[in-house]
């Protein structure tokens, strides 16, 4: 048996309701019925903390992916810078000029490459964890001819 219950809901809440159940073709009663039920169910904040524990991991490891991709990529600039600085002589005075603008012609062919490989959707971090779990034959990473920046 079922006993009758009077409340008010805000007009906006109610509306929501009637929406709900003229969807779903149920009485607004039986809607009310089942949130209350589900509200006050043992479960449901079980049910809520795992689809919040869920998350959370699906978070976390978003975060460790993006911590690894952030510190290889931080290690490939500083192995480059490294290596530049090492083999690359400095540029004597006359030639300066000529080094400049052959410098600002190759930054521009390379801010054109990286952009075709960012349009792709290539990832230099993909290539890289690739190489480094031995899933690739060849041993030098390949490079597009058109994403070669000379």
């Amino acid at each position: 048996m079922k006993a009758r219950l009077n409340v008010y809901f805000e007009t906006e809440l109610l509306q929501r309701v009637a929406d709900l159940a003229a969807r779903r073709n149920l009485s607004k009663s039986l809607i009310v019925e089942a949130a209350v039920a589900s509200f006050l169910s043992p479960d449901a904040d079980d049910r809520r903390e795992a689809a919040f524990a869920r998350r959370l991991d699906r978070l976390s490891r978003q975060v460790e992916r993006l911590t690894r991709d952030v510190a290889i990529s931080s290690e490939a600039v500083a192995l480059f810078v490294r290596f530049w600085l090492t083999v690359t002589p400095p540029v004597p005075d006359a030639a300066w000029a000529a080094a400049k603008a052959t410098g600002a012609e190759r930054y521009q062919s390379f801010v054109d490459a990286l952009g075709r490989r960012v349009a792709k959707g290539h990832s230099f971090v993909h290539e890289v964890s690739i190489e480094v779990e031995g899933r690739r034959a060849s041993p030098t990473p390949a490079c597009d001819a058109e994403d070669d920046p000379r």
